[in-house]
């Protein structure tokens, strides 16, 4: 009777060990650059949003800036794949207006002022594949140097008097890109 009672018992034993390990999942490990989104309105408990981006955060980890985004090229806007850029109503960039739907949000540092750009491309690995002929719109903003650096890449809307500024802050870079209603 104790033989059957260990054979069980052993019997039962394996029988977990193989659902565990047939159940077990593997998890990538964490991001160095994790993915991030702004909104406006910012307060999570507003769903009636009017833009967002979700975008990856590089981080400087002693290199410059002009190294990662180089002046002249277009960037991503982030790191891994080009950010994202959802258009909830109709806005505008410079004089061109576009239609609500998601498109990629590229732009183009220069040590005086950075070019945006909001092109049809989706599902964009950096900007490796970038093709001028989808942008949407482009608009030309001034770079400004703020005294205080930032280690992460980031992004943060705030309302203007005719729409929405989007802010990218990286290192001592400031840009305001404006979008409007």
């Amino acid at each position: 009777m104790k033989t059957k009672s260990i054979i069980s018992t052993i019997a039962m034993a394996f029988v977990m060990l193989i659902s565990v390990n047939m159940n077990a999942q593997e998890f990538s490990k964490m991001d160095k650059s994790p993915m991030d989104a702004a909104s406006f309105p910012t307060s999570y408990k507003d769903s009636n949003k009017l833009i967002k981006i979700v975008y990856s955060r590089p981080q400087l980890k002693d290199r410059s800036l002009e190294k990662l985004a180089p002046n002249g090229e277009v960037w991503r806007t982030g790191a891994n794949e080009a950010a994202e850029l959802t258009l909830y109503t109709t806005m505008a960039l410079g004089d061109t207006k576009i239609q609500p739907g998601t498109y990629t949000f590229y732009v183009i540092p220069g040590a005086k002022e950075w070019t945006a750009i909001i092109s049809k491309d989706l599902n964009v690995w950096g900007s490796y594949f970038y093709n001028e002929k989808n942008d949407v719109a482009r608009l030309k903003v001034p770079m400004r140097e703020a005294k205080e650096s930032l280690e992460a890449f980031s992004i943060a809307f705030e309302k203007s008097d005719s729409g929405v500024d989007m802010h990218l802050g990286w290192g001592n870079a400031r840009v305001a890109v404006p979008f409007t209603k």
